[in-house]
């Protein structure tokens, strides 16, 4: 069983202005990884509070798997990549780049997506999109590799060859 942290970044869901509807879309996707939400939260596309909720998440709680949804594309507000960055000791572009991949194949404007996917300490983060749509279609790419990936994480010996 995995332990899960899912962190939406939206300035108005943190504000209760608006619901947020992506963050529980992720946790009914990821539920036969298997795995157990132990963390959600919203927070503002607040660089610092991003940072601090990944460290949080990463360090403190020890999950497996950091999921984010929102702040990847160009708006000026958008820094979950940039807060990603700042808190990862290595990324995983594999993640990034075939979500982008695939989104490409429905729409022109996934060029623009910045997710960042890497590893701090022993957790995976994945920066997933905003929106429901957008996080179905990224999510649906990754999830087939996730179980192996954080078995390894984890520390798994076996032989990755089949």
């Amino acid at each position: 069983m995995f332990k899960v942290a899912i962190i939406t970044m939206s300035d108005k869901g943190s504000k209760g202005e608006r619901g947020d509807t992506s963050g529980p879309l992720i946790e009914e996707m990821i539920k036969d990884l298997p795995s157990e939400v132990i963390h959600y939260e919203i927070i503002p596309d607040e660089k610092e509070q991003i940072v601090n909720a990944l460290i949080k998440c990463a360090d403190d709680l020890k999950v497996d798997l950091i999921l984010t949804t929102g702040g990847t594309g160009l708006s000026p507000r958008d820094v979950t990549p940039e807060a990603t960055l700042k808190v990862i000791d290595k990324e995983v572009p594999g993640f990034s780049e075939a979500m982008r991949a695939e989104s490409l194949k429905k729409t022109h404007h996934a060029m623009i997506s910045r997710a960042v996917c890497g590893i701090r300490g022993s957790s995976l983060i994945v920066n997933l999109p905003g929106s429901p749509k957008s996080v179905k279609e990224n999510l649906q790419v990754i999830l087939p590799a996730l179980p192996h990936a954080l078995s390894k994480l984890k520390g798994d010996p076996s032989e990755c060859a089949q």
